[in-house]
């Protein structure tokens, strides 16, 4: 680990908490941002405006109206500070390209540890999804196993209801009524 990296005490469970995923995609508010980086909200978007060519839809997007209340329902809070504009999600593109915006050491020390949590993160959902896709298969192998298991005993119901049929059996040197032949 890099000199003064591990100087900075942030639990991955605090940085892993703040991922959200909206619009099907891992992202970061700017708020928690700021607060991760120790700058306020409207430094960080005053920085990000200043270079907005490094942040294309898919680094950096506002959320609605919408998305913001579901947000706030989901995370159970009555408000997000009182903002006066609607969030900022930065994908994980997004907060690499703040690296290069934000020039210090505390948000370079920051967003190595912000990269580490969303690569754990990808590779929990990978993992999850494999899991997911055997499971899957599994499921699929037992329909077909109890749709043959139901073949099997409608065969069985279907010889159990037949009338019993008797076939003439012979054996040789005996006839069958059990007289003796001369």
């Amino acid at each position: 680990m890099a000199k003064g990296i591990s100087q900075l005490a942030i639990p991955d469970e605090i940085i892993s908490s703040k991922i959200f995923l909206i619009r099907d995609k891992k992202v970061m508010l700017d708020e928690d941002l700021a607060e991760l980086y120790g700058v306020t909200t409207g430094n960080l978007n005053k920085a990000v405006k200043r270079n907005i060519s490094r942040f294309p839809d898919d680094f950096m997007f506002q959320l609605t109206k919408e998305e913001f209340e579901i947000l706030i329902f989901q995370i159970g809070t009555s408000g997000w500070g009182g903002r006066r504009t609607l969030p900022y999600a930065f994908t994980e593109q997004g907060v690499a390209m703040l690296s290069g915006v934000l020039n210090s050491d505390r948000a370079i020390k920051v967003n190595i540890q912000i990269m580490r949590v969303f690569t754990r993160v990808r590779e929990i959902l990978m993992d999850n999804l494999s899991i997911r896709i055997e499971i899957e298969e599994i499921r699929e192998k037992l329909n077909d196993q109890d749709k043959n298991i139901e073949l099997v005993f409608s065969y069985l119901d279907e010889l159990i209801g037949k009338p019993d049929t008797q076939i003439p059996v012979q054996v040789k040197g005996f006839l069958k009524s059990g007289k003796n032949n001369k």
